[in-house]
């Protein structure tokens, strides 16, 4: 059979810049160890394999790798995926596209924004609020000083489908300097916190945005993303939680990916609704690169 494969950076403001994303379309006779070793050629953080048609539930069924592991929940493959089937796939139309994830389904929508972009937005799953961790080994681990850890609010564990620690920072030159120590990380595993650090703060490159963020992973030793969608619903769900920016309705722009000189821009609208936290985690999807696989 012919997979024929799309490369999109999302969440980016030009080309060559946000998140890579490789998708490949009709993948239903592929191996799920095939499917792995595509991955890990392709080398992006993540790498998404799609049926070629719809369910009866009107989604299509969408697995993400990362090069080491198949994942449950991942943001930009969300948006960069739907994207391809929106542009690309058998169905291709306007309104939602619904992708069918380990975690359920999830619905992508499109809106223009005032520039004329088409920006794409995920309603994202439940997000749980899990343990906090003491600063210092944290802090060790990132190679920070613990006074580099801002204290308005705690650092904790977020979980939809995959967990990550989210740890609010005081400045700019903290997160510059942050870098994830994997064996200095080993007593927090063992304790259960996922080698997963979502880091935020306050300060940013440019005036028009609202944070800067960093992400690292582990994914055949560190690795960190350009741009996280999901780390930004946790974070979203966070920020409500502890009351940090402004109220019970959030309308951010996150800046990430600068360390890793792909400059990264995710939108973040997050509110509570009916007691519970709705989180939007929405942006710019560029396609680069098509062709099939061989």
């Amino acid at each position: 059979m012919t997979y024929r494969f799309y490369i999109v950076d999302v969440f980016a403001e030009r080309r060559y810049a946000g998140n890579q994303l490789a998708v490949v379309l009709g993948t239903e006779n592929l191996s799920d160890e095939t499917m792995q070793q595509i991955a890990a050629e392709t080398n992006y953080s993540e790498t998404t394999f799609v049926t070629p048609a719809p369910s009866a539930d009107g989604g299509y069924r969408v697995r993400i790798f990362t090069p080491a592991r198949e994942i449950a929940f991942a943001g930009h493959p969300i948006l960069g995926t739907a994207w391809v089937l929106r542009h690309h796939g058998s169905g291709a139309a306007s309104g939602p596209v619904r992708l069918n994830l380990a975690v359920g389904q999830v619905s992508v929508t499109f809106e223009m924004s005032a520039e004329g972009d088409e920006v794409a937005w995920f309603l994202a799953p439940p997000v749980a609020l899990g343990a906090t961790c003491a600063i210092e080994p944290m802090a060790a681990a990132l190679g920070l000083s613990p006074d580099d850890i801002a204290t308005e609010s705690p650092v904790r564990q977020a979980t939809a489908g995959v967990s990550a620690m989210i740890v609010p920072l005081r400045s700019l030159d903290a997160l510059r300097r942050s870098k994830l120590d994997l064996d200095a990380y080993a007593s927090l595993a063992a304790r259960g916190f996922p080698p997963l650090v979502y880091l935020f703060c306050r300060q940013t490159h440019h005036p028009q945005n609202d944070l800067c963020v960093r992400f690292f992973f582990e994914a055949h030793g560190v690795r960190e993303d350009p741009a996280t969608g999901n780390g930004a619903a946790f974070l979203g769900a966070y920020l409500l939680e502890h009351g940090l920016l402004g109220g019970a309705e959030l309308s951010l722009r996150i800046e990430q990916g600068y360390e890793v000189r792909r400059p990264s821009l995710v939108m973040l609208r997050a509110r509570m609704r009916k007691g519970s936290p709705e989180i939007g985690v929405g942006g710019r999807v560029v396609p680069t690169l098509q062709g099939e696989l061989l």
